[in-house]
């Protein structure tokens, strides 16, 4: 019965990157119609071409045509509102619509369109097109009080290629609407074609579609009215209900239209840009040139042998590939950072790569490691390379705006990134779009941990007082289930360019981000890995900042860190490492002593080994016994060793697992590479089983015991999706080691910066000073006498327990909440033209508000001027109106005398510090609580760290972190902290459940439990929480959460 039905092809149909319209994903568009029989499917998503990617990747899985358009509402006059859908006929075609999409976006703000008919009217000033978009089919959508004249304009403007879409709902007389459309067309000049305004792919999305119909329009399903359709006939019909509403020849239509439209998204050639080589010079010839001038640079004595192979054989590989001009692009950016003094290192799988080392691109020596260039670029894996580089993330704009200067807007934009809706945010959505009230919204909202899976949304609906059985809350968790992972909007991707050599615009919409002087195109980073599209990523790395300023405060360069000092191992092995790059984490802590680390290669292993996947991969704990001795390291064949043999024979790195298929499994370089992307993959996608095969049978034809194959086939799987590059570890091993070095060297200079680098890393400015006050350094609080806008080192002082000899620190006026950096700008230009006098004299020369001063005064800044906080208060509030009486009366004394006012105690100073600035150079909050905790049996951090194992104990703290990896099967690690320091808490998934409020809920947490000891690693186990918040009244405080 099937061969009677008509053929037809969908030619009007959105996705859900129309957002907040469309009720389905692109690829489940596809599948619906390719499961329907339809002969092909347009995706028309308004003034957007963002879910294409998706789309084409599913069509051309499944052998359905796709076609690619848009649809527009064009401005007119008030009740002449023009919707059109135009689509590609061919490449000249597609460019056309994305540059007509860009001409639409750039002239509007972020998320909106504007497009007028004068824009199809005369040749446009977007690139390439010439009136009414050359090469595109366009199709007209009336409205209820459409004429004559719009219909015959746009035969004017689109002769032989312009249709009037005939869309049938089951409205309450489609017979009349038929004929009333037919007359249209034909007085109008245009044939009819069957069209459906599609929003979802099955009738049973239709309630999700009124209620993000409801959220777009901030109504409630109740109120929303005639602004929801009529009924859910906007899905992707069978043919035998389309044959029943429609006459065949509008069916037929849409296949005449089907066969002008062969454009597909494979034949986007991506061209890049020519300007990165000089005139007369070719691309390959130029990045030689490069590459030999680096070798000579990185190798005074001459590269070794094996060095000098691994670059011609990358070179050749480079240029089979054509990827020379990426290199040259991004060797370019370095160069420009470097010339501003701009701190940048490559990391990721491009530290696998001897031409980045050479070009100065990465900083890991191809000649002391064991690494794999396929892991970067392989033949076989048909996509382009990603070299990912860290810039200084206080000066990243500066490389960013570089990139517009020399490649200009209509060349150069930033990956998008596509927001999707998460739990929470479904939640809340739905949640107003049902009528729920706020409080309801914000009770629910507000007990979700970020750990909480969907399952467990209705026990916490019980816990707010609402029955997940009543229908209208049943409907609640169900649409927000189905909202999950639905695109919200697109936002800009962290660093990721695009950039080419004609106008990017006809490759791909460019629209305006929210960040003033950016663009982003309307392509996420697997949209452009898909297509084979290159990017630059261009990233932040707070880290580099603080380097870069501690180095500078020392008065040194990064090749002057003196390398494999004991004495910053000696640091490490003791996980004293507040502050240092990447080992900060509470597991890495817990790891350092373990493994101990005395060389620069033990550092990448850490790095590497407090991952998902060597821990999933059970690789941690035989890697640390066989390293330390209490386990045998099994016997291994020679080329097994070569790949093992550095890491006690387990494997650590990805670029292990590849270079074993290689040695042991018969692989080529590319098909390791291969294996290590279906690794990737399994757990989602599965796909591993040939990869499977091959390697048993490789290993086994290469004498290799079945045993010992399945062992490393199970290592492999362990891996998952979470193994970590050596190369990447590598890359960052350095800066684990430079900032490690500063904190032991310089303590003083490494606070500084870190300060002046926030907001970034693990911890807050109130626990870097704590630790760093513990470490000897003098911290001099913020005074309007001596501190610039950031912190800065002054000479030493001699308080007591103070390093003697070594400079302080002199917190910034940066670290006042609220206060402008211009007015503590024209402060500090005040203070340089002569000393201040008093508070009025501030005042005036600064010429600060009675905020600026207020803030001031709370934070104790005016100190020198005026007091203490109450005494700089009163002379604050008076110190304008002071001067504005002077002005007017300026032969009259003063009558007034400043007031004697009482001074703060201990407990007040230590909130109005806390509420400033975040943190207090007093005694610690928990000083003051000693006793009453004392009382209570709670012992504090230090007396912790020296407890038995298994030992009952009793430790309180102000909470500072919650943790809660996806490896731990649901444990959550807490961090206190008090007077002596941090205690490290572990709260076990039946306890969280327990106690659940108590855990998120407390700032001032009372942890009763049983200690754990290995080693110097001291745990406290808990076996109950008790919320002491109470005791700390009013002092504001934070904690940070992580995954």
């Amino acid at each position: 019965m099937s061969t009677a039905l008509p053929p037809y092809v969908e030619l009007h149909c959105c996705s859900n990157f129309s957002f907040l319209r469309g009720a389905s994903h692109p690829e489940e568009l596809v599948e619906q119609a390719q499961e329907l029989g339809y002969s092909a499917l347009a995706i028309t998503d308004e003034a957007s071409l963002a879910g294409v990617v998706r789309a084409h990747r599913a069509a051309s899985a499944r052998g359905l045509q796709l076609i690619i358009g848009a649809e527009f509402h064009l401005c007119s006059e008030p009740g002449k509102n023009l919707r059109l859908v135009l689509l590609a006929q061919n490449r000249a075609g597609y460019g056309n619509l994305s540059a007509l999409i860009t001409l639409a976006r750039r002239r509007s703000r972020k998320g909106q369109y504007r497009l007028y008919r004068g824009d199809l009217e005369s040749p446009g000033d977007f690139a390439g097109s010439s009136g009414a978009l050359p090469d595109c089919l366009a199709l007209w959508i009336p409205d209820a009080g459409a004429g004559v004249d719009e219909g015959r304009w746009l035969a004017t403007r689109f002769p032989a290629r312009s249709w009037l879409a005939v869309e049938l709902h089951a409205g309450p007389d489609d017979a009349t609407r038929l004929a009333m459309l037919l007359e249209l067309a034909t007085a109008s000049g245009l044939p009819a074609v069957a069209a459906g305004d599609v929003h979802m792919h099955r009738r049973s999305r239709r309630p999700l579609q009124d209620t993000l119909t409801a959220i777009r329009l901030k109504s409630t399903l109740f109120s929303a009215g005639h602004t929801l359709f009529a009924n859910g006939e906007r899905h992707l019909r069978s043919r035998l209900r389309l044959a029943r509403l429609y006459p065949p020849e509008l069916l037929t239509e849409t296949l005449s239209i089907a066969a002008r439209c062969n454009f597909s998204l494979a034949e986007l050639r991506y061209e890049y840009p020519d300007e990165v080589v000089p005139a007369g010079q070719t691309a390959p010839g130029f990045l030689r040139a490069e590459v030999e001038k680096g070798l000579r640079r990185r190798y005074p004595d001459g590269e070794a042998a094996a060095v000098r192979e691994r670059v011609e054989h990358e070179l050749a590989l480079i240029g089979e590939l054509a990827y020379e001009p990426y290199f040259l692009t991004v060797y370019d950016l370095v160069n420009f950072a470097r010339s501003r003094n701009i701190l940048c290192q490559g990391r990721g799988s491009a530290a696998n790569s001897a031409v980045c080392y050479c070009l100065g691109i990465t900083e890991v020596d191809p000649a002391r490691s064991r690494l794999l260039f396929e892991r970067f670029i392989s033949r076989e894996r048909g996509e382009p390379p990603d070299i990912d580089v860290d810039f200084e993330h206080q000066r990243r704009e500066e490389v960013i705006q570089y990139l517009y200067h020399r490649y200009g807007r209509e060349r150069a934009a930033l990956t998008a990134a596509v927001i999707t809706y998460r739990t929470r945010g479904a939640l809340r959505d739905v949640g107003r779009a049902l009528d729920f009230g706020s409080a309801q919204i914000d009770a629910l909202t507000a007990s979700l941990a970020w750990w909480d899976k969907r399952e467990q949304l209705p026990e916490r609906l019980r816990a707010v007082g609402l029955d997940p059985q009543a229908p209208r809350v049943a409907k609640w968790l169900a649409l927000s289930a189905a909202l999950r992972g639905f695109p919200r909007h697109l936002s800009q991707h962290v660093g990721g360019f695009v950039i080419s050599r004609g106008p990017l615009a006809r490759l791909v919409p460019i629209e305006n981000a929210a960040m003033p002087e950016r663009t982003v195109i309307q392509w996420d980073k697997d949209d452009l890995d898909a297509l084979g599209l290159l990017k630059v990523d261009v990233l932040a790395l707070g880290m580099l900042s603080t380097i870069h300023r501690a180095l500078d405060l020392v008065g040194i360069a990064l090749p002057d860190v003196p390398p494999e000092d004991p004495a910053v191992y000696d640091m490490l092995c003791a996980a004293d490492t507040i502050g240092v790059f990447q080992i900060e984490s509470r597991a890495q802590m817990a790891m350092l002593p373990r493994l101990r680390p005395r060389h620069f290669y033990d550092l990448v292993i850490e790095v590497a080994l407090v991952r998902p996947g060597p821990i999933q991969g059970d690789m941690v704990h035989p890697y640390l016994r066989r390293r330390h001795g209490q386990e045998a390291i099994e016997p291994m064949r020679p080329e097994i060793a070569a790949v093992l043999g550095r890491t006690c024979g387990v494997p650590i790195f990805q670029e292990q697992v590849m270079q074993l298929a290689v040695v042991a499994g018969g692989f080529t370089p590319g098909e390791a590479d291969q294996l290590r992307r279906a690794m990737a993959a399994w757990r989602r996608k599965g796909g591993l089983e040939p990869f499977e095969e091959k390697l048993i049978s490789g290993m086994r034809q290469r004498g290799h015991d079945e045993a010992f194959a399945q062992r490393v086939f199970a290592q492999i799987r362990g891996f998952g999706e979470y193994g970590f590059p050596e190369s990447h570890a590598a890359s960052f091993a350095l800066l684990v080691y430079v900032s490690a070095w500063l904190k032991r060297h310089h303590p003083a200079a490494f606070l500084c910066a870190l300060l002046n680098s926030q907001p970034m890393g693990f911890y807050s400015p109130s626990q870097l000073l704590q630790d760093a006050r513990r470490h000897g350094v003098e911290v001099r609080p913020v005074s309007v006498n001596d501190s610039a806008w950031e912190a800065q080192l002054e000479s030493a002082g001699c308080e007591p327990g103070m390093v003697a000899g070594a400079p302080a620190v002199r917190l910034g006026l940066g670290s006042i909440s609220g206060l402008p950096q211009a007015a503590a700008i024209r402060l500090v230009t005040a203070r340089q033209q002569q000393p201040l006098h008093s508070v009025a004299d501030l005042a005036t020369r600064a010429q600060l508000t009675d905020k600026d001063l207020a803030l001031l005064a709370a934070a104790g800044a005016l100190a020198k001027l005026a007091g203490h906080r109450r005494q700089a208060a009163w002379f604050a509030a008076g110190a304008n109106q002071a001067n504005a009486q002077f002005d007017l009366l300026s032969s009259v004394p003063a009558v007034e005398s400043a007031a004697e006012l009482a001074t703060p105690s201990e407990a007040e100073e230590l909130i109005a510090d806390y509420a400033a600035t975040g943190f207090t150079l007093g005694r610690h909050p928990l000083a003051l609580l000693r006793s009453r905790l004392s009382a209570q049996r709670f012992i504090s951090a230090s007396e912790l760290q020296n407890a038995a194992h298994r030992q009952l104990a009793r430790a309180a703290g102000i909470v500072t972190c919650r943790q809660r990896p996806g490896t731990a099967s649901g444990i959550v690690f807490v961090t206190l902290e008090d007077e002596t320091g941090l205690a490290n808490i572990v709260v076990h998934s039946r306890l969280v459940e327990q106690q659940r409020h108590e855990l998120l809920g407390a700032r001032l947490l009372g942890v009763l439990g049983q200690v754990q000891r290995e080693g110097h690693v001291v745990h406290l186990v808990a076996k109950r929480l008790v919320d002491l918040s109470s005791l700390l009244g009013r002092l504001p405080t934070a904690s940070r959460n992580f995954h």
